[in-house]
């Protein structure tokens, strides 16, 4: 079986499609029957045009410049023509790469699927643009997708999934708990994690929200430290932000981390906190399932994938969107409980290895492209 994976862009760019594309493919690349290939945008630039990592074949294209947040790579219709394969799974939010995948796709008559990760918004014109795109292209992609993958239930309530539902079907995100897990290292005493993306895209993770609150926090919790990971072309502007709300010795901005670099700030900080304010612009939230497999409790809002699960196991705590007073007593309740803590960690592995790991979801999908070929 050939595989064709199309994400706008790939390892060793982070993001969570990135991060989904990348382990779903490494577990079908195990299959003796399977070859996948990723054909993606060339960003970061310094990566390699043609290269093979975790047996998975990536060819990376130029691209020229961006719509939203979509590379546009002219070369991608004449290289998806040029392979040979027998199916083709390929992503939204992300136009173009998308697009093309389904056009190709009907000329080679094989059969397409479509992980739907969160609907396609922007902000100003680009937001104009979505609504255009939403009311042609992606109906057309949509009407002649051959299966329909959410990853979570509540997808199926967009209204742009309505016509489609009985194409549609749910497997969610994963994680690798052996890569995942925790460490012999002593957590860093009051130590929180936020990891993003630190760009005017992915202010829906709602890092504002989480600094707002922290002044509070660090009036019951003079120790209180948090930990940014990632970079972009709003990192000054958090870090302006932090020195106006007196934050500067409870806020350390990393920059871009190695993978190894995450797993190791996930397992030595006592809390993992995604704030995310957007139902529309979140995906499913891959990094709190990180989180909870190195056994780091978590808070974040109720539009994550995975929040009922956190809140049927207790293996953290779920709050509304925006709501900075809820963020800043859920922050104080955990850090000042070592029972608390413990418990919490203890229950978010169980819950990974119990229903979260990639190798289930790989094969989950590796059935759904069987029934269509």
């Amino acid at each position: 079986m050939k595989i064709i994976q199309t994400p706008v862009r790939f390892y060793p760019f982070i993001g969570g499609v990135e991060q989904y594309v990348y382990y779903i493919s490494k577990q079908l690349a195990m299959y003796d029957n399977c070859e996948v290939k990723v054909i993606c945008a060339k960003q970061p630039e310094n990566t390699p045009t043609n290269q093979i990592y975790d047996n998975i074949s990536i060819k990376r294209l130029k691209y020229y410049g961006k719509i939203a947040n979509t590379n546009i790579t002219p070369s991608l219709p004449r290289t998806l023509l040029s392979e040979n394969f027998d199916i083709v799974h390929t992503h939204i939010p992300t136009p173009w790469s998308s697009d093309w995948s389904n056009i190709i796709s009907r000329i080679k008559n094989k059969p397409l699927v479509v992980t739907y990760h969160n609907d396609i918004i922007g902000n100003g014109f680009a937001n104009t643009i979505a609504n255009i795109y939403n009311k042609t292209a992606l109906k057309f992609l949509l009407n002649k997708a051959d299966k329909i993958i959410i990853t979570q239930d509540n997808y199926i309530k967009s209204k742009h999934l309505q016509n489609y539902k009985d194409k549609i079907t749910t497997i969610p995100n994963g994680v690798d708990s052996s890569l995942f897990k925790p460490n012999n290292t002593k957590r860093q005493k009051n130590q929180i994690f936020f990891l993003s993306v630190l760009d005017k895209f992915h202010k829906y993770k709602g890092l504002d929200y989480l600094l707002e609150a922290l002044v509070y926090v660090k009036k019951e919790i003079p120790t209180v430290k948090l930990v940014v990971g990632g970079k972009g072309k709003l990192l000054d502007f958090y870090k302006e932000k932090t020195h106006e709300l007196k934050l500067e010795d409870n806020v350390e901005f990393k920059g871009f981390l190695s993978d190894s670099d995450v797993i190791e700030n996930y397992a030595n900080s006592e809390l993992f906190i995604l704030p995310s304010i957007s139902s529309l612009q979140e995906g499913f939230g891959i990094v709190v399932l990180e989180a909870l497999s190195c056994k780091t409790p978590v808070i974040s809002t109720d539009i994550v994938g995975v929040a009922d699960d956190v809140i049927k196991t207790n293996s953290g705590i779920i709050i509304p969107p925006k709501d900075t007073q809820a963020l800043t007593n859920a922050i104080i309740k955990i850090l000042t409980d070592d029972n608390l803590k413990h418990n919490m960690g203890e229950n978010g592995r169980k819950l990974i290895q119990q229903k979260y790991e990639w190798s289930e979801i790989a094969k989950s999908i590796y059935e759904l492209y069987e029934e269509l070929l």
